[in-house]
């Protein structure tokens, strides 16, 4: 008999396995101890009614998203900044040495800018719903013009205006195009 490398312990009639719950009288068997629920579980039935993600959620996955998105976007745009700063007598060590430092310094530049972004924009979407109780297109165009006003606000009131109108928008269509690919698009 060809022994496979694993354990055989089924076939073998002299083997016994190791069972650690059999000296704990349990009146449930053993294989329900691990079927875990498959749906959310609340404390207070208020919670289940709302169909949306906790703050805490909410900070993870704009911030997370945020970060990941400004890191690639960066890291591209250092990749192409280096290839246009190619000198003539570069070896091959020092063309990718500066793809390297480049795409780093700008990728993590980027991520840590736009990570405070989503991180700014996910308290104020939170603090929007808690107030109104309302989680619609329009708490995240008020959650995205007052975090464009406050990533702006230290270099004046135009500046804020400006960049809360332009986060306002970004956010609404952002939304409206997450609706359309869920009405329109099957997935």
């Amino acid at each position: 008999m060809a022994h496979n490398g694993g354990s055989d312990a089924e076939s073998e009639p002299n083997t016994r396995l190791y069972n650690p719950y059999q000296d704990l009288n349990l009146q449930v068997p053993v294989s329900n101890l691990y079927k875990l629920p498959t749906s959310p579980e609340f404390l207070f039935a208020e919670e289940s009614l709302h169909q949306r993600r906790s703050w805490g959620e909410n900070l993870t996955f704009y911030t997370g998203s945020a970060y990941l998105g400004g890191s690639v976007s960066g890291a591209a745009v250092g990749l192409f900044s280096a290839l246009r700063n190619f000198e003539q007598g570069d070896t091959l060590k020092l063309k990718i040495n500066r793809i390297l430092n480049s795409s780093g310094h700008t990728g993590r530049s980027w991520g840590n800018k736009i990570g405070v972004m989503g991180l700014i924009y996910a308290g104020m979407e939170s603090g929007v719903v808690a107030v109104t109780d309302r989680d619609d297109v329009w708490s995240s165009v008020a959650a995205g013009l007052a975090t464009g006003a406050v990533c702006r606000a230290a270099r004046g009131v135009r500046s804020a205006a400006v960049a809360g109108a332009l986060g306002g928008l970004a956010a609404g269509a952002v939304v409206a195009g997450k609706q359309v690919l869920k009405r329109y698009v099957p997935i």
